[in-house]
């Protein structure tokens, strides 16, 4: 597998964070030419066929829905395993044994598998989902192979951070956010950076 149309992209999750989504577009439609090929070229969507063959996205949904709102169609694809034979139901429990699918939604709350949207762009937004990647960025954490870890870290700041529901607020809790994830309660956290306890 070498390209896949986003369209036909199948979510394997229930969230997303929308101003990374935004963050992403803008980049991509600030590029052109050679620069935009290059830059979709290093963000290929690893996939796993389910059933009937479609594509199911096991990350890199925030590049996918990016670009498909930039108006770019096709993207490249990684194919990490072919379960189109299973059924429906052992397709999804097989996902969830890989932990390769996070059906929770933007409260944090397990749900059906039946839920899980048709299309990248159509998932919730979820802040908090938003504010991990923020603080990636930022030097709080650093990244991982881990399956989901910013979805890990979506939590963590779930718990101990109100709703950033603003601009203003969410740059306030960006800063408080970024501090949280270097001290002593985020050190079982994938990426952990700050000083070990003790």
């Amino acid at each position: 597998m070498k390209t896949v149309t986003i369209k036909n992209i199948r979510p394997t999750q229930l969230t997303h964070g929308l101003r990374e989504i935004r963050r992403k577009t803008q980049f991509y439609e600030s590029l052109s030419g050679h620069d935009l090929e290059m830059a979709i070229a290093e963000k290929p969507v690893p996939v796993v066929l389910g059933p009937a063959g479609a594509p199911f996205a096991i990350d890199h949904h925030h590049v996918a829905s990016a670009l498909w709102r930039a108006g770019i169609k096709t993207m490249p694809a990684v194919l990490v395993a072919d379960l189109s034979w299973l059924s429906y139901q052992d397709f999804w429990l097989s996902m969830d044994d890989h932990r390769w699918t996070c059906p929770y939604d933007a409260k944090g709350q397990r749900k059906s598998f039946a839920d899980m949207p048709g299309h990248v762009w159509e998932l919730e937004d979820d802040e908090y989902r938003s504010l991990a990647a923020s603080v990636r960025v930022a030097g709080g954490y650093e990244k991982t192979t881990v399956p989901l870890e910013e979805f890990r870290w979506a939590d963590f700041f779930r718990t101990y951070l109100p709703y950033p529901g603003t601009d203003d607020g969410f740059v306030a809790i960006q800063r408080q956010a970024v501090k949280l994830a270097k001290s002593k309660a985020a050190a079982g956290l994938p990426g952990f950076v700050g000083k070990e306890p003790g």
